[in-house]
């Protein structure tokens, strides 16, 4: 799950980021409007948490401007506006979620989760391939009926493949989803993930590398690396 958070209270910001990063979301964040606007026409993010009163572009336009394009994010609105009156407004703009501030973290938490649920593209709750369980509300993995202990990185890798299963994803995809926008290009990491993840999930191997092209999941034994 790719997350931009657009919020100019750059203390708020960061601290969402960090929280949403500790629960194993790539987030990218903006403080202004026309640096968002920028973003949200490079990346295909799948929730975009959205402060209304922006500098540059006003958030409603921006809301606006994310649900019109081809592949929109779900829109949380996150705003100290919080009449009922601004709730319809927000919703009317074509937010699917609006929160007031203060909130509660958790909540926020819980509310991104739902919303990339909700995605047209997103598959259902619960994730199975190759003996794997994957539950990305619960953030819980099984092999088997074995729990698995995963890493953040390591899980969003997992449910990326399995979203994607059968088909392939290439290192370039899996850093655009799972990492953020200050992922290096020529780093070795999502190699590294994927070795670690192999050795967690065991034996038969679950996740082949098709040469040239990436990584999937394949339900028949895979070949190392």
């Amino acid at each position: 799950m790719r997350v931009l958070v657009v919020e100019d209270v750059r203390r708020l910001a960061d601290d969402i980021c960090e929280g949403l990063r500790d629960q194993g979301i790539a987030v990218d964040v903006t403080y202004d409007g026309l640096d968002a606007a920028a973003k949200i026409n490079v990346h295909a993010y799948d929730v975009l948490v959205l402060d209304r009163d922006l500098p540059g572009v006003h958030g409603d336009t921006l809301c606006r401007m994310a649900t019109e394009g081809e592949r929109p994010p779900m829109v949380l609105m996150l705003t100290a506006a919080d009449s009922p009156g601004d709730r319809v407004a927000g919703l009317t703009l074509g937010a699917d979620d609006y929160l007031p501030k203060p909130f509660h973290f958790p909540e926020l938490v819980l509310r991104v989760r739902a919303l990339a649920r909700r995605r047209p593209a997103a598959s259902g709750r619960i994730y199975r391939a190759a003996g794997i369980e994957l539950d990305p509300l619960r953030r819980t993995v099984t092999r088997d009926g074995t729990p698995v202990d995963l890493s953040g990185k390591e899980l969003g890798v997992l449910e990326a493949l399995i979203r994607a299963a059968p088909g392939v994803r290439s290192a370039e995809h899996l850093l655009e989803e799972v990492w953020d926008e200050n992922a290096d290009p020529f780093t070795k990491t999502v190699q590294v993930t994927v070795s670690r993840l192999r050795r967690k999930l065991g034996e038969p191997q679950a996740i082949q590398t098709i040469p040239g092209a990436g990584y999937r999941i394949a339900d028949a034994p895979a070949r190392k690396e």
